[in-house]
């Protein structure tokens, strides 16, 4: 299960950004709680998610430009250190008094364009860490297992210091949980890449990385699913104030409790993707994780009891980490190096890029219609969207199996008509 961390790189990395991931996942929780707490408006917690996010977007395609080119090292000891001065820069306006709605929008807005560099880097690092592809998937698993398991621990944690102390310590706590993160991909060593001697021609490029990734039925298949989820599946997350609050009658830490529910899913499908091997069967997690998250998508639009709703959020966790860490390795798999930076920032873009899309209509739907019902239609969307990826996934099988064989990842002359088994 941990084979990964055999590579120093990786080892480096993953220890590295463990106290860092619990500080973001205490001021996303923070912010959404501020955020309601300023406003009352469901709208709002749809606009500033909106913010935080849509960058990646519009800014993500050419990010991974950068990526293919420059020192990928270099661009993440930027990005991480921009980030940890935002994070700085809400703790102070929080304690002194003068947060508001529009600083937490710019402030998020800040904060988008960070993540629509820093995303794409990340995905397109991993394969440099590693020191055999062979451990590209544990580590993918990994790392997802290691966002999750901050996931459980980083809204709980927020729930109470919300509570006790105000969101300002929650932003404080993530500015200097950077640290750990600056330090240790300072220290990481890589090979040189070869540089590449041709005409910086970013459009070209960026043309070339979008016809290749199109033009592959199964990356096209993978991004689009991706995007229909991530648009009307993640939206829970910002509407989940409206539920702790008004439908379940809690508080901060009924938030937190939530929030940790879908952490501790996500966290048991992390762990169960680390001790696989292999690519096999990962067309039946992909279409396995929407249908998941649906259902538990639904549930939770019904359910007045606390315990079902968190039970719902488990699944909810479960299936879009079975999802978007299936995908990951998939498109890591077959991906040349080279492309590798412009396919991950399509990546980006389905994954994150299209989630505050989904923030703002969600916000809009549940400020007419209620949260409950924006959900319900959320999570059959997912469904949908899992029904027809299956439908398509004959036609898909011969082209990934063709790959994997070039690749030498299956050898049984089958595997010709069959993705998984």
């Amino acid at each position: 299960m941990f084979r990964a961390l055999g590579s120093r790189n990786y080892r480096l990395f993953f220890f590295g950004q463990g106290v860092s991931l619990v500080g973001t996942w205490m001021t996303q929780l923070a912010t959404v709680w501020l955020v309601y707490q300023l406003s009352g408006s469901p709208l709002w917690l749809g606009v500033v998610g909106f913010a935080g996010q849509a960058p990646s977007f519009f800014v993500a395609p050419f990010s991974g430009l950068l990526v293919d080119r420059f020192d990928r090292r270099r661009i993440l000891l930027l990005t991480q250190a921009l980030a940890m001065a935002q994070s700085l820069a809400l703790a102070a306006l929080t304690f002194t008094g003068a947060i508001n709605l529009f600083w937490l929008l710019g402030l998020g807005l800040f904060q988008g364009l960070i993540n629509s560099v820093d995303m794409p880097t990340r995905q397109a690092m991993v394969v440099d860490m590693v020191d055999r592809r062979a451990d590209l998937g544990n580590a993918i698993a990994l790392n997802s297992s290691l966002v999750n398991a901050a996931r459980l621990v980083g809204p709980a944690l927020a729930g109470i210091m919300i509570a006790t102390f105000g969101a300002a310590a929650c932003f404080l706590i993530d500015g200097l949980s950077y640290l750990p993160v600056l330090a240790s991909v300072a220290a990481l060593r890589f090979a040189p890449r070869p540089v590449s001697r041709e005409a910086f021609a970013p459009l070209t490029r960026l043309r070339e990385g979008l016809a290749y990734a199109w033009g592959f039925a199964p990356i096209r298949a993978v991004l689009a699913l991706l995007a229909a989820v991530s648009f009307s599946g993640m939206p829970y997350t910002v509407l989940a104030p409206i539920f702790a609050r008004d439908i379940l009658g809690g508080d901060a830490r009924t938030l937190g409790s939530l929030m940790s529910a879908a952490g501790i899913g996500a966290l048991t499908g992390g762990l169960y993707l680390t001790a696989r091997t292999g690519v096999r069967g990962l067309g039946n997690l992909i279409a396995l994780g929407p249908l998941l998250a649906g259902c538990g998508l639904v549930g939770f639009s019904l359910s007045r009891n606390f315990g079902l709703s968190l039970a719902c959020l488990f699944a909810v966790g479960l299936g879009i980490i079975l999802l978007i860490a299936s995908c990951n390795t998939f498109l890591q798999t077959i991906v040349p190096d080279e492309k590798r930076g412009r396919v991950m920032s399509l990546y980006t873009v389905a994954f994150i890029g299209t989630v505050p899309f989904g923030n703002l209509v969600a916000g809009a739907l549940a400020s007419r219609f209620g949260a409950p019902t924006t959900l319900a239609a959320g999570g059959l969307v997912c469904l949908v969207a899992s029904g027809l990826f299956t439908a398509y996934r004959p036609r898909l099988k011969p082209l990934v199996g063709e790959v994997y064989r070039r690749l030498g990842l299956i050898d049984d002359p089958r595997a010709r008509q069959t993705l998984s088994r």
